[in-house]
């Protein structure tokens, strides 16, 4: 049953990927696999079955990931939570041998939300998978107290308590005792680790208050990502430097980083599946700056850059990408021959590659010197890494030959399918084989 069938619950957006689009400051807190979500009282509330539920720190999102549909309830509405318990049947005998009352045995964690147009609902979360049911509540409650959606970011504190003007600091009116004796020594050691002590103490909520603003600062670009998003999608008659001053604007806060991070905490069994949406996701507009293929430790370095300090390990990174074969996403992970691993899109086409290459190669002076793969690199707008592999690719497919040198590779145009194989003698007036041979004599 999609999410669709649940019409009394607000529609939720899903990514390309699957995931569901988290609004400015809102923030994964949890997922649980597999749940359904059913009305206690009301019947004329249709139930949603077979969900995953994210609980962030504004709603509780349940997602349909065969159809990609989803829909969200907000946390402003749950009036009050209740723990988690399981409904049990008055006649044993029924709960034993009937197949309609398992999904009484699952743990429900039910919630009184307020409706319009002003009525309470009665409705339960089925927690049909194998989780830390308590774990989850406990997140919940956290969520709600919180009320995020509630929150405005405060202004930043002042510097310090003004100090009288002509007045001496605190530190200069202290008595400093004269050093003298043990007792002396053993003071002023005393001083120095109190001193050492508060000092750390100070550099830790120093680095508190900069992960905190470093928060503030990823919403704050999130906030105005999407304001640019929307401007570019009401303003058509803008100019062209306005327009690139916007994209430009766009693409540094595209990179500030990700909000919210799928990490093992949140995710649980789920971690690189979400991971690997979550990734999806992101590489998407790399990929297109890039030309739809981008080496796999490129985007290691990119991921785990916007990631901040949820950082991921390379075998997470190649789990992630691994799961890209059994959903669908715009996206894949490809093996050249070689064994360099690279990120490409579904759209990348050899071919388009393969026509750009031979182009660069017939032009004179690559018939006559050959191309390297920094030739390619330039000519691609890719890393040289990356034109090496499309040169060995283009070699493999008879459009390229290859000469090994001291200097390294050089690539040249394949003449040999220009030469019938009936008269190897023969030079045509026009063609390829004709143009190699004018420019190797003009050389001479």
């Amino acid at each position: 049953m999609s999410a669709a069938a649940a019409d009394w619950l607000p529609t939720a957006s899903v990514t390309a990927s699957g995931r569901p689009v988290l609004s400015a400051g809102e923030v994964e807190r949890n997922l649980l696999p597999l749940v359904d979500l059913e009305p206690e009282e009301n019947p004329r509330l249709a139930p949603l079955r077979a969900s995953l539920l994210a609980l962030t720190s504004h709603r509780l999102i349940f997602l349909h990931e065969p159809s990609r549909s989803a829909r969200g309830l907000p946390l402003a509405a749950v009036v009050h939570a209740y723990p988690p318990h399981r409904r049990h049947s008055h006649n044993p005998l029924r709960s034993l041998f009937s197949s309609s009352s398992s999904s009484s045995q699952h743990p429900r964690i039910r919630l009184q939300i307020s409706m319009p147009p002003a009525r309470s609902e009665v409705i339960a979360i089925v927690v049909t998978c194998k989780v830390d049911v308590d774990v989850f509540f406990g997140r919940l409650l956290e969520a709600i107290r919180a009320r995020a959606w509630e929150v405005v970011p405060a202004a930043a504190p002042s510097s310090g308590t003004p100090v009288a003007e002509g007045a001496a600091p605190a530190e200069d009116i202290a008595i400093r005792m004269p050093v003298v004796g043990v007792s002396g020594i053993l003071r002023m050691e005393q001083e120095s680790w109190e001193s050492a002590g508060q000092n750390l103490q100070d550099a830790f909520q120093d680095l508190n208050a900069l992960m905190s603003k470093a928060k503030e600062m990823m919403q704050l670009a999130e906030k105005m990502r999407l304001k640019l998003l929307m401007n570019s999608s009401t303003e058509s008659n803008s100019n062209d430097e306005e327009m690139g001053s916007k994209q430009d604007m766009q693409d540094l806060l595209l990179s500030v980083g990700i909000v919210s991070p799928v990490t093992k905490e949140t995710a649980g069994a789920l971690y690189h599946q979400q991971l690997s949406l979550q990734l999806a996701d992101f590489v998407r507009i790399p990929l297109e700056k890039a030309g739809g293929m981008m080496a796999l430790v490129d985007v290691y370095c990119l991921f785990n850059r916007a990631r901040g300090t949820e950082l991921i390990s390379p075998e997470d990174l190649l789990q992630a990408c691994s799961l890209w074969e059994k959903v669908d996403v715009p996206v894949m992970l490809r093996k050249f021959d070689s064994g360099v691993k690279v990120i490409q899109t579904k759209t990348h086409s050899d071919e388009e590659v393969f026509a750009r290459i031979s182009s660069l190669a017939q032009k004179p002076d690559a018939l006559q010197k050959g191309i390297s793969p920094s030739d390619a690199a330039f000519t691609l707008g890719i890393a040289p890494a990356l034109a090496k592999e499309h040169l060995l690719n283009a070699e493999n497919k008879g459009l390229l030959c290859r000469d090994v040198s001291p200097d390294g590779f050089r690539f040249f145009i394949n003449l040999f399918n220009e030469i019938d194989a009936q008269n190897i003698y023969s030079q045509k007036p026009h063609g390829l084989y004709n143009a190699w041979i004018s420019v190797a004599m003009a050389s001479h």
